[in-house]
C-alpha cells in the first residue's frame, strides 16, 4: 500500500511504516493538484497545511485511511469520510507537553517583556540603554499567580501541570467534568497531587491573572467583545490552540486600552497571514504555529501515527 505524507512525517514513523511493508512517499502536493494526484495513494498524512474536504474525498474513491499528526482535525471532514468508510485517526496525547511549554515561554517572556525588549535592544540599546531598563523595570512573578485554563484535554492538563509546578493557582473551565487535581513532579521523582477547581467559564475570566486557551476550533470566538468586558486589568492571555477562538480585532483593542497587559498567539484567524496589526503590536509575543514543532513531539507524532496506520490497514 501507497502513504502520502503529505506535510512530512518523522524519519521515526517513515521507518516504521516501511519496516511494515508500506511505501512512504514524503513528497509535498500543492492542495490544486491533490484531488488527481492522491488517487495513486491508498492513506494520506497530513499536519494543518493540507486540507481533506469531502470534494477532495470524492475524487478519491480508493482512498482507505487519513491520518492527522497533531491534535485538531479542522482541515478534516472528519465524518464525511468515516461515512465513506474511511478511517480517520490523529495523535493527540504525542504534543501535549510541547505545546504546554510554549504557553509557558509566552508567558514568562511575557512577564518580563522579553518579546519587545528583544524588537528594541538592537535598536536603543547602545544609545538608551538606561531607558530600556527602567521600561522595563515592573516584571512580575508567575508563583502565586491565577491561571485559566479553558479547556482540561490533554493540552490542558498539561499546561496545568507546568502552572502548578511553578506555583500557580490554577483554575478550570470545561464543557465536561475536570480532575480535581493533578499530579506534580517534585525534584528526586517524588510526584504529589495538587488540586485544581473547575469554575464556570464567566468566573475564569473574571479571576484569572493569566487565561491558556486549549480548545478546538470554534465557531465564534471563545473570547469575543463582552468576554473582555469581563477580564481582569492588566491580564495576560495565551492560545496556542486554534485561530478565531480569540475575536482578534477585540484582542487589539484590549492591547492598546490596557485591558490586556499581553498576548501570546501561537495560531491566528487568518494562517498564514495574520493580521498586520498583531505582527506588529509591541504587546504581543509571536510564534508562527509551532507548538507541536519539537524534536521530541514530532518523534512521538510519528511513532504514533505510524502505529495507528499499521494497526487499521494491516486488519
Amino acid at each position: 500500500m501507497k502513504i502520502l505524507a503529505n506535510d512530512g512525517i518523522d524519519p521515526l514513523g517513515k521507518q516504521l511504516l516501511e519496516s511494515a511493508g508500506f511505501t512512504v512517499d514524503t513528497t509535498h502536493i500543492s492542495q490544486d493538484e491533490l484531488s488527481e494526484k492522491l488517487q495513486a495513494y491508498d492513506a494520506i498524512t497530513v499536519r494543518s497545511a493540507t486540507k481533506v474536504r469531502k470534494e477532495l474525498i470524492d475524487r478519491c474513491p480508493g482512498l482507505k485511511l487519513i491520518g492527522r499528526g497533531g491534535v485538531g482535525m479542522d482541515n478534516i471532514d472528519v465524518e464525511y469520510a468515516r461515512s465513506k468508510g474511511i478511517v480517520v485517526v490523529n495523535t493527540p496525547a504525542a504534543s501535549s507537553l510541547s505545546v504546554a511549554e510554549l504557553v509557558f515561554a509566552h508567558l514568562l517572556g511575557g512577564v518580563r517583556f522579553l518579546y519587545d525588549a528583544q524588537r528594541k535592544m538592537p535598536i536603543e540599546g547602545d544609545t538608551n540603554f538606561g531607558g530600556l531598563k527602567k521600561a522595563y523595570a515592573n516584571g512580575i512573578e508567575l508563583r502565586g499567580k491565577t491561571l485559566g485554563i479553558v479547556g482540561i484535554g490533554r493540552i490542558g492538563r498539561e499546561t496545568a501541570k507546568v502552572g502548578l509546578g511553578l506555583g500557580m493557582d490554577v483554575i478550570v473551565s470545561d464543557l465536561f467534568d475536570a480532575p480535581t487535581s493533578l499530579p506534580v513532579e517534585l525534584s528526586g521523582g517524588i510526584t504529589v497531587d495538587v488540586p485544581i477547581q473547575q469554575v464556570e467559564i464567566t468566573e475564569l475570566l473574571q479571576r484569572s491573572d493569566f487565561i491558556s486557551i486549549h480548545v478546538p476550533f470554534t465557531d465564534k470566538p471563545i473570547i469575543g467583545k463582552d468576554e473582555f468586558a469581563l477580564l481582569k486589568t492588566g491580564v495576560g492571555l495565551v492560545n496556542a490552540s486554534r485561530g478565531g477562538v480569540i475575536d482578534e480585532l477585540a484582542l487589539i483593542d484590549a492591547l492598546n486600552s490596557g485591558k490586556v497587559a499581553f498576548a501570546g498567539i501561537d495560531v491566528f484567524e487568518n494562517e498564514p497571514t495574520p493580521r498586520k496589526e498583531l505582527l506588529t503590536h509591541p504587546k504581543v509575543s509571536l510564534t508562527p504555529h509551532i507548538g507541536a514543532a519539537t524534536g521530541e513531539a514530532q518523534e512521538r507524532i510519528g511513532e504514533e501515527l505510524a502505529s495507528l496506520i499499521i494497526e487499521h490497514l494491516k486488519k
